[in-house]
């Protein structure tokens, strides 16, 4: 099955679980949210949550991203 959602660059954080947090956020406000770049390993090895050297992105549907800045704002 292939999905005809564009997926676009939201954010940007340093670290895994502020993209997780936002992510959540955007999710409980009925808006998808993946987070990419957690496959880099963290400072203090795999699966750590926190600060990454390259950092992670959050990722919307294209046509959802103009809402972005204000759920994330309240």
């Amino acid at each position: 099955m292939t999905s005809d959602i564009r997926w676009v660059v939201a954010r940007r954080y340093g670290a895994a679980y502020e993209a997780d947090i936002a992510a959540a956020v955007l999710g409980a406000a009925g808006i998808e949210a993946r987070v990419s770049g957690r496959d880099v390993v963290g400072i203090f090895g795999p699966g750590f949550g926190g600060a990454t050297a390259q950092g992670v992105e959050l990722l919307v549907p294209e046509d959802r991203l103009a809402e972005v800045d204000e759920v994330l704002a309240e």
